[in-house]
Parts: C-alpha cells; sequence; structure tokens
C-alpha cells in the first residue's frame, strides 16, 4: 500500500477507518503502523500533540476501538472490521462461556465481575475493586493484556492525574470497559454468524490486499 503521513487525531481516525487495522508500533508487517506513518516531529516533542495525544483523543470518541490488540501491544481497529476479528478471537464464546468451559481464567473473571457491575473504571481503581496489587492478586497488567486481545475489554477513555495544583501530568490513565459498552453488542457480535475460521480468512484476505508484499504467515501473526 501507498505510504500515508499521519499529522492529527482526524487523519489517523480517517485512515484506520479506511485500512481496518493498524497496530501503533511496528509489527510482522513491515512499514505498518502509527509509527511507520508519522513524522518524527510529532513524537515526543513538548507543546505538540503527537500520536499519544491522538490515542486519547479517539478513544474518547469512539468511533474506533483502541487497545492491545495486535500481539499485546497496541493498536486500533475499525468498526467495520471489529465484527470479523471479535468473532475470530472469542471463537464463538462469549466470556460466560469461556469461563465455565475453563478457556478462562479466574483472575480475568473477577476483572470482568469489577466492569461488569461498576461499568467503565480507571485501571488503578479496577486493579483494586479486582483483589490485585500489594498483598492481592498478581499480573494485573497480564490479565488486561489478554482480556483486550480476546476482545472482551476495551479502553473506554484516558485521564490525566492531577497534581495537588490541579494541574494534569503524565501520559493519561486508561479507564476500561467491557468491549459492548463502548461499541456495542451490534458490532462486537456482528459477525457471529460466521464460523470463527470464515472471519480469519476473511481478515487476511483483507490485509493481503493492502499489503501484497507480506507473507500469510505475517498476516496471521497479526491478527493471531
Amino acid at each position: 500500500m501507498p505510504q500515508p503521513r499521519i499529522h492529527n487525531a482526524m487523519e489517523l481516525e480517517a485512515l484506520v477507518q479506511q485500512i481496518g487495522f493498524l497496530p501503533f508500533f511496528s509489527c510482522a508487517i513491515p512499514n505498518f503502523s502509527i509509527e511507520a506513518f508519522t513524522p518524527s516531529r510529532y513524537w515526543f516533542v513538548e507543546g505538540v500533540d503527537g500520536p499519544w495525544e491522538w490515542r486519547m483523543e479517539l478513544a474518547r470518541r469512539g468511533v474506533v476501538a483502541y487497545g492491545k490488540l495486535f500481539a499485546k501491544k497496541a493498536g486500533l481497529v475499525s468498526r467495520e472490521w471489529y465484527p470479523d476479528l471479535a468473532n475470530y478471537r472469542r471463537g464463538g464464546y462469549d466470556f460466560d462461556a469461556r469461563y465455565e468451559d475453563g478457556l478462562a481464567s479466574h483472575r480475568e473473571k473477577r476483572v470482568m465481575d469489577v466492569l461488569l457491575r461498576e461499568g467503565p473504571t480507571l485501571s488503578k481503581d479496577l486493579k483494586r475493586l479486582a483483589g490485585f496489587g500489594s498483598g492481592g492478586l498478581k499480573g494485573f497488567d497480564t490479565v488486561m493484556a489478554n482480556l483486550q486481545m480476546q476482545t472482551y475489554v476495551t479502553v473506554h477513555s484516558f485521564e490525566y492525574a492531577h497534581d495537588k495544583y490541579g494541574r494534569p501530568y503524565g501520559w493519561g490513565v486508561a479507564r476500561y470497559a467491557v468491549t459492548e459498552d463502548v461499541l456495542g453488542s451490534d458490532v462486537t457480535q456482528g459477525a457471529y454468524n460466521r464460523d470463527p475460521e470464515e472471519s480469519k480468512a476473511r481478515i487476511i484476505q483483507h490485509l493481503g490486499i493492502l499489503c501484497p508484499e507480506a507473507f500469510d504467515d505475517d498476516l496471521e501473526k497479526l491478527i493471531r
């Protein structure tokens, strides 16, 4: 595909809507990421909004999905293609059925129970409410990455921490939600009428058209 250039959040959103899938950082497909498509002058420059700020705006808008979606690393997926990704990754299971069949851990269920009860929740509060942290369960970050990869959880929005003078600082704290609360069940379950392997084939065919130089193994590695 021609090498696009991204200069702001709206260009990033439009590109994701156009191509469907876009990892944040370098991935199995060479030169296919926000990192590759964004000029260096937008990365870590004081006073200049760049990809870190853009992702916060796009997560808040909810037009595309943002989360750890590619090899447990961040990326964006369009609403058009998220149904097939969810169908493939979930393998025909909603979360409760996955847990009942022993395919989800007790720690994952603790997180899901909190999100279903509380709604969108800041990561630090979710960690505490689900029983992780000092003296409690371990592996919160791994659990969150797994649930995002499985498409059961996604980023709802980001909020800045504030210092004692009320000034925002840092990269923004993620607020997580069950994906249905962000995208709607019509999106997350929109391809449930297809076999999960059919959804996988559809995605790989689509990516293969976008990136004809990529090997099928690399395309599969991207969405696995």
